[in-house]
Parts: structure tokens; C-alpha cells; sequence
């Protein structure tokens, strides 16, 4: 069973274009949603929570089709938070309490105790790293199924993003309940995410388990006349410098190069990379 299902999805701007994408987030499951800054990350998260509408294509949540009504039942991490500067944290709660049916004031006031966060500290003084923690703990007083976190840990210090993947990982011992995360900082989807939806240019490259895709690519290194042009076809980001050249490959295609090429494995962040630097799909 799947927290969100997303069949044929399209959205038209005049430079840029969602282009018919599909992934599916299973229930009891954390996905990593990875690809490069204006890949469609943020458009496909906001046509998840209805903020705008898609020209083509169907997206379901909880089995029902998407609608601000099914909000109440998401809890959403921006990469900065919407609420007005000068509210403190007691502000926020009275602000967004009314609109969750299921708001636990006393979880809240447990998060907030949690986070070290102060309920006298106004949202303009505090620092990124709370500013997250202060949307997490709304996002997790109301009984959501499903989270959704669009760009929560950049910038944040190696102890503060731990904090937030061992939550996620908590979060998700419900088998019902689902994470759909969205991250430059692929360390940390290499130790929580279950699977991994990888959008580049408005297109799904890959949507699956987290190791199919590690495994589906390898990286590749050589001296600079090693590969024919034929070859060189074959390698996804091919980058030449003065003593030799790297790039990735399918796995499946390493054979087709010469034995004298070095390979290795290769990682989310190296995919992302590799797929940037070519056109190659």
C-alpha cells in the first residue's frame, strides 16, 4: 500500500516543464527525492499539497485524490519556515491549532521542550537550525501519516541533521506512516531513506529501492586516449583533464570499456553529479 501515488503528472511554464512524471511512496517508508536545483522537486511537492494545480495527471494520497482538505493529515518542513517573524512559539501553536482537528498541545509542548527550543524567542531570532525544529514540531502534533520535507537540513550542523533523521526514522516504526524527503545532502538519505525518486529536468531518471540505483551505475576513470569515441558515448558526464578522464556508467555496460579502466562504486551524490554534467538520459 502506498501514502502517495502519482500516475502521468505534467505541469507547463514557459521555461520549464514537469514532463509526465510517476513514483509511488509506500506506506512504513522513507523516500529520498534527489535531483538538481530547477529539477521539479518543489513543483512536484507543492502539486502533492494542492498549492497549485497540474494539467495532466493524477496524484493520490491515502488512496483518495490530493485536496487541501487531506492536509490535515500532512505535516509539511519548507526550507524556511511561513510563519510571521514576530510570533513566538506559543504564537505559532495558537496560530495553526485551529486547523488541525487532531492537534496534541501536549506533544507539542514535549517537541519544544525536545528541540531546547524557547517559547519567548520571537521566529526572527532564532537560528536556521531552530527555525526547522520549530516547523518539525508543528508538523508532529497533529497526528500527520505522512511528512513531507522540501530542502529541511541544508545548512544545518552534522549533530542537528542526525537529530532530524533519527525522528524520521522513528516517525516511520508506524508501518501506516510515510517520509517523503527532499535533500541536496545525500549522506543523509544514504542512512535513512528506503528508497530514492530521482527527477532531473522534469523527468523521472529512476524511482525504486535506494541500492537498485547505487548498484545500476559505476564510476569510471582513465588515461586520457583510453576510450574510443564509441566509448565515450557510453560514459554519463564524461569529464577529460590532463592526466586522464572520469565519468559514471550503467553497470551493465562496463564490459564494453577497456579492462584498463578503473572502476568504483558510486554513490547518490556521484549519480546527481554525472547526470548533471551531460544531456545524456
Amino acid at each position: 500500500m502506498n501514502n502517495i501515488e502519482i500516475n502521468g503528472l505534467c505541469k507547463n511554464y514557459p521555461t520549464f516543464k514537469l514532463n509526465n512524471i510517476g513514483f509511488n511512496v509506500p506506506k512504513g517508508a522513507i523516500m529520498g527525492f534527489v535531483g538538481r536545483n530547477g529539477a521539479g522537486k518543489t513543483t512536484t511537492i507543492k502539486l502533492i499539497l494542492s498549492i497549485i494545480r497540474a494539467d495532466y495527471g493524477s496524484i493520490k494520497i491515502f488512496g483518495q485524490s490530493a485536496s487541501q482538505a487531506l492536509n490535515e493529515h500532512i505535516g509539511v518542513v519548507m526550507d524556511a519556515p511561513l510563519y510571521t517573524d514576530d510570533w513566538t512559539a506559543r504564537d505559532v501553536q495558537a496560530a495553526v491549532a485551529p486547523f488541525y482537528p487532531k492537534w496534541d498541545r501536549r506533544l507539542f509542548d514535549d517537541y519544544i521542550g525536545r528541540f531546547g527550543l524557547d517559547y519567548k524567542k520571537k521566529v526572527k531570532e532564532l537560528s536556521r537550525g531552530m527555525k526547522i525544529k520549530l516547523q518539525l514540531a508543528v508538523a508532529l502534533s497533529h497526528n500527520a501519516q505522512l511528512l513531507i520535507l522540501d530542502e529541511p537540513t541544508s545548512g544545518l550542523d552534522p549533530v542537528a541533521r542526525d537529530q532530524i533523521c533519527d525522528l524520521l526514522r522513528e516517525f516511520v516504526m508506524d508501518e501506516n506512516k510515510s517520509v517523503l524527503f527532499s535533500t541536496h545532502i545525500t549522506s543523509d538519505l544514504e542512512k535513512t531513506a528506503d528508497y530514492i525518486t530521482f527527477i532531473h529536468d522534469g523527468q523521472i531518471i529512476f524511482s525504486g529501492q535506494k541500492d537498485e540505483l547505487t548498484q545500476a551505475y559505476t564510476r569510471v576513470m582513465g588515461g586520457p586516449n583510453e576510450l574510443s569515441p564509441e566509448q565515450k558515448k557510453l560514459v554519463i558526464g564524461y569529464s577529460q583533464h590532463k592526466t586522464g578522464f572520469d565519468g559514471m556508467v550503467e553497470t551493465a555496460l562496463v564490459h564494453k570499456l577497456p579492462k584498463t579502466v578503473l572502476t568504483e562504486a558510486t554513490d547518490l551524490e556521484g549519480i546527481i553529479i554525472y547526470t548533471g554534467r551531460s544531456d545524456k538520459k
